[in-house]
């Protein structure tokens, strides 16, 4: 007989975590993996002086000695780059700080989602692009010493890979369970012994909105990126947000608005969300290799590889 499920919620990496399991060791299992993520959380914020990942970007030496968990971190920067051929760039930061974002925005929170899609009125949509300066690519891993380098001043920024990244952790401590399900702050990760399809709601960009749609799935991971959970007016009275456009340093205008994607993993999902977001209308599905949804700019959905209850990922 299964043993009663575990759920466990608590807020972490800028929203809500939650971790589910069940079966033999679920108890000790989500103990664990929420262990991981909060250490995770702990080493790789930008929002503490004394996170790991804001010493490294003070750090004025180009090979900074760093723990497990950041030389993981700058692997799936380098991974992220390499996938999205530059579209999807973690070393931005500078660029997000000036854009406004250098305080921590829950996107659960009543007070942070907004109630219609920022206005793009007089405001030009067009594709995003990748940075001339690469700063990805000068991102390096030394196992032998443990080392993550960088030129100095290229500042680090952990974002959604973050998220995907603790959800992929916590699906690997949680993997040998007959069931698991984590979910941090809109990435999910999950699988069942059984493979039974599980249906997965995809929220609506907007606050109080219906879901935008299901997609039916019997494990794997679905990453959410969007322009409206996490933004804020600027000064000049301007909607501004979190997603930057590699190319001009500023918040991507692209018309779409948010773009959910299924992957095997959710470090995977996190970058075919985001860079199908930056590329735009016209190419966003080519992104969606897995499947996914996308939402344009004035609602409009699009469904991609029409996963159902009986067409599913294996």
């Amino acid at each position: 007989m299964s043993s009663l499920p575990i759920k466990r919620t608590f807020s972490s990496l800028g929203g809500k975590v939650t971790i589910q399991a069940g079966g033999d060791g679920a108890v000790a299992g989500v103990a664990g993996a929420e262990r991981a993520i909060r250490d995770l959380h702990r080493r790789l914020t930008r929002f503490d002086a004394d996170s790991e990942l804001s010493r490294l970007n003070a750090n004025p030496r180009s090979e900074v000695p760093s723990s497990p968990i950041m030389v993981r971190f700058a692997e799936a920067l380098r991974y992220a780059g390499e996938l999205s051929d530059g579209l999807v760039d973690a070393t931005l930061l500078g660029a997000i700080e000036r854009a406004g974002y250098t305080e921590s925005i829950d996107p659960d929170s009543a007070e942070s989602a907004p109630n219609e899609t920022p206005p793009l009125s007089g405001v030009e949509c067009r594709p995003g692009g990748k940075s001339a300066l690469s700063n990805w690519k000068k991102v390096t891993v030394d196992h032998a010493t443990g080392c993550v380098g960088r030129p100095p001043g290229v500042k680090l920024d952990t974002g959604g890979l973050g998220k995907g990244l603790a959800a992929d952790i916590g699906a690997e401590l949680l993997g040998h369970l007959e069931y698991f399900a984590v979910e941090c702050s809109g990435d999910l990760r999950f699988g069942s012994q059984a493979n039974q399809p599980r249906k997965i709601i995809v929220a609506s960009p907007l606050k109080g909105g219906d879901p935008v749609g299901e997609l039916w799935l019997t494990g794997g991971a679905v990453a959410t990126s969007g322009i409206t959970r996490r933004s804020w007016v600027n000064r000049d009275g301007w909607p501004s947000h979190h997603l930057i456009d590699p190319r001009t340093g500023e918040p991507a205008r692209t018309g779409v608005t948010q773009v959910t994607a299924v992957a095997p993993t959710a470090v995977e999902g996190e970058v075919r969300a985001k860079a199908a977001l930056l590329a735009g209308p016209d190419e966003a599905s080519d992104w969606l290799v897995h499947g996914g949804i996308i939402v344009l700019d004035g609602g409009k959905t699009v469904t991609v590889g029409g996963l159902t209850k009986t067409e599913v990922l294996s």
